[in-house]
């Protein structure tokens, strides 16, 4: 494995590895921290991060508020104290290293985020000098470099494709180009969490990410940013041997790697212990790309107990008509609440009586004029949650919510999905792992086969990316 030069992101020379920023308290101070202070850029979670009391300990992050409204702005005010909290103690656990320059600090914040511009601004304010740059994707960022330069921070936008990129310079990025500390190009068949996946792209199809980035760093050229601007590869970054025809390629410019998955298992990552211990058991092709986020996009998680149970929720389902027309002749007679009256076809009616005799006996709508059945103990939780929202993201499908305007969709909330909030708290905080959302990229069943993991072993972060250096 040949040496890895350092590249210059915004002013500062640094190692070409980043660790990936993963939301709700899975990138904390400690882990960004560490990588920082090994001499690469450690990324702090700024979504809805935890803030603590004086004896060290998580705050829980409980809502009061009656209206969602209420409850969204306690969830900005939590979001801000937490992610403040993060910036300062991980810069205090690399600060000679920070000081000296031979280390970087951004945060990762999600443009979809519910208030995400003002717990942008908010943080910044608050941590002037300490953050190199924020990372920021999860949606099309037009303010993220105005933002970013307000506060003297370079900004690292996350795409998906050369067209996304060309679309963000066009509109707002080219005003302020100085400030441009790399482009991350996430491959969305490969990375884990929210990915960029396009309707003109095939879930089920990969492609071969070399040709997009090519084709990412020609639009770049166009736009006249320097081959010395790195690209940053994420997504299905194991070993760096795998990829050293992309290291020193004059076609592709300066190129770094971002780490996600690799990172959760070290000495210095705050995810529970049930968690560690699952990721080593992981088989390929247990990672799912899936669309069930109350998002709208597509992301890559554990297919757990938790995914299970929403692709047999998603099947449980037929399509009704509120008059007889067509095929729909038949009266639902199951599942069904006294007055409403929905027709179905007869091959439909015997699946929901079939279901309705399993236990799924209560029929909830979704926006696409379907009907999805569940056992009365999940309507109950998936109503509560809707009713409990405190307003997460800036589109909600689960609940309706928006956090603009008149704070509704428009849309009926589908029950198809899940509150992201709910599931990604508890699974960072000791939640069954098989019963919640388990984020992870595609390459983490490589834990179970790689070697350096062998006999239970988990590194410190400083071990883990000398091990990457060497290649493996």
């Amino acid at each position: 494995m040949k040496a890895l030069d350092t590249l210059r992101f915004g002013k500062t020379e640094l190692l070409p590895l980043i660790e990936g920023g993963k939301g709700i308290s899975v990138t904390n101070h400690r882990s960004s921290g560490a990588w920082a202070a090994a001499g690469g850029i450690g990324t702090v979670s700024a979504v809805n991060a935890d803030s603590y009391d004086v004896f060290g300990n998580p705050i829980p992050q409980v809502y009061h508020g009656k209206t969602r409204l209420a409850r969204h702005e306690e969830l900005i005010a939590y979001a801000i104290e937490g992610a403040v909290e993060q910036v300062k103690r991980a810069f205090d656990y690399a600060r000679e290293e920070l000081v000296a320059g031979r280390g970087g600090l951004n945060i990762n914040i999600l443009w979809e985020m519910g208030g995400a511009q003002r717990v942008l601004h908010g943080v910044l304010e608050r941590t002037r000098g300490l953050l190199h740059g924020v990372t920021c994707g999860a949606g099309m960022p037009y303010r993220l470099a105005e933002i970013a330069a307000q506060y003297g921070v370079s900004y690292f936008p996350i795409v998906s494709s050369a067209r996304a990129f060309r679309a963000l310079w066009k509109r707002a990025y080219h005003k302020l180009a100085e400030w441009l500390g790399a482009v991350v190009y996430e491959d969305p068949w490969l990375a884990g969490g929210h990915n960029g996946l396009s309707n003109a792209e095939d879930p089920a199809r990969p492609q071969d990410p070399y040709p997009r980035v090519a084709e990412l760093r020609a639009v770049m050229r166009e736009g006249g940013i320097s081959d010395d601007v790195p690209i940053v590869m994420a997504g299905g970054v194991w070993y760096l041997r795998e990829w050293l025809d992309w290291i020193d390629n004059p076609e592709l410019g300066a190129i770094a790697f971002q780490f996600g998955t690799r990172p959760l298992l070290t000495q210095e990552s705050p995810i529970p212990d049930a968690w560690k211990a699952k990721l080593t058991t992981l088989e390929e092709g247990d990672v799912l790309l899936h669309r069930f986020s109350p998002t709208g996009f597509y992301s890559s998680a554990v297919r757990n107990q938790f995914l299970r149970d929403l692709e047999a929720r998603s099947e449980r389902q037929i399509a009704f008509s509120t008059e007889a027309a067509g095929d729909h002749q038949f009266a639902l007679d199951v599942g069904v609440a006294r007055g409403k009256t929905y027709f179905v076809t007869r091959d439909d009616l015997n699946r929901a009586r079939g279901w309705a005799g399993q236990g799924y006996t209560v029929a909830l709508k979704t926006p696409d004029n379907t009907l999805v059945f569940v056992t009365p103990e999940d309507a109950l939780a998936i109503r509560r949650d809707q009713a409990d929202c405190m307003g997460c993201l800036s589109h909600c499908q689960f609940s309706s919510w928006k956090d603009h305007d008149d704070h509704s969709t428009g849309r009926l909330a589908d029950p198809r999905s899940f509150c992201i909030q709910k599931t990604l708290q508890a699974i960072a905080h000791g939640g069954d792992p098989d019963r919640n959302l388990m984020f992870a990229g595609h390459s983490a069943f490589r834990f179970k086969t790689d070697p350096f993991y062998s006999n239970g072993f988990i590194p410190t972060v400083r071990q883990l990316i000398d091990r990457i250096l060497t290649g493996d």
